[in-house]
């Protein structure tokens, strides 16, 4: 099975590390240019340097900008005026009892998981509907579904991100464009292991750690481990590619099974 992007362009958003690097380098191994995105302009240059290193230059393009805020959304959109892949992966989370979250911490959550993605989708949908072929993908949590008590905030922004998804593909409907979530289980990145130690014992050696983790605070797994970024991106490219054609509206888990449904 092929997955062949070549020629067209791709808008990464938080892909300076972990999950967002993973599927730019993914969606660039298959032929696609693509967008770097993060807040700080020396950061974005440093991973598109390590991502070209590694794929070969010429793959990968600088798009910094804040997306929680409406400048930071145009200054992204200035660079990268037309996308035909949009992946929405820029996210926040973090542990914090159910009655300390603030109004702030709330508005946060929503600007930046949430309202950063709906800003782009309504930028770039038009085109690729003139287009007659475009690929946008908002990689949500299974933290969307089953609500973690710890991060209340976090899970309750990712179950917006479905309903984003969703209503966004009903619109696009006959356009050519595909519109879906990725529901994506515990994952290790950096700062999933800072979330970990959160929440166990910091003087453990990380496999116990890791291990503790997912028996303590996510038993349901069946995978029971931590996924790597690298197989989040894998289905990610895939559901970009043009042999995902028929999927649209959808729901797309790679969570390990941690989520205790037969469906989506």
């Amino acid at each position: 099975m092929t997955l062949d992007l070549t020629g067209r362009t791709a808008l990464v958003t938080g892909s300076t590390q972990g999950i967002g690097a993973a599927i730019a380098r993914r969606l660039a191994d298959a032929g696609a240019r693509v967008g770097i995105n993060g807040r700080r302009a020396e950061a974005v240059g440093d991973a598109v340097a390590a991502l070209a290193a590694d794929a070969g230059a010429g793959r990968f393009f600088a798009a910094p900008g804040d997306l929680a805020t409406e400048d930071g959304a145009a200054a992204v959109t200035g660079v990268v005026p037309s996308a035909d892949i949009l992946v929405n992966n820029l996210g926040v989370f973090g542990a914090k009892p159910a009655l300390e979250i603030t109004d702030a911490e709330w508005r946060r959550y929503w600007e930046v998981n949430v309202l950063a993605g709906v800003r782009l989708i309504r930028h770039y949908l038009p085109g690729m509907a003139e287009r007659g072929w475009g690929r946008v993908l908002n990689i949500a949590s299974d933290s969307a579904i089953v609500i973690p008590e710890e991060m209340i905030h976090y899970g309750a922004s990712k179950t917006a991100l479905l309903a984003v998804s969703r209503g966004f593909a009903k619109h696009a409907a006959g356009s050519g464009v595909t519109v879906n979530a990725v529901i994506a289980g515990p994952t290790r990145t950096g700062g999933v292991e800072e979330f970990v130690y959160q929440l166990v014992d910091r003087s453990l050696p990380w496999e116990e750690a890791q291990r503790a983790f997912m028996r303590e605070h996510r038993p349901l797994s069946l995978l029971q481990r931590l996924i790597e970024p690298e197989e989040i991106a894998n289905l990610v490219a895939y559901l970009a590619s043009p042999l995902a054609s028929a999927t649209t509206g959808a729901a797309v888990r790679v969570d390990g099974g941690y989520v205790d449904s037969i469906i989506p």
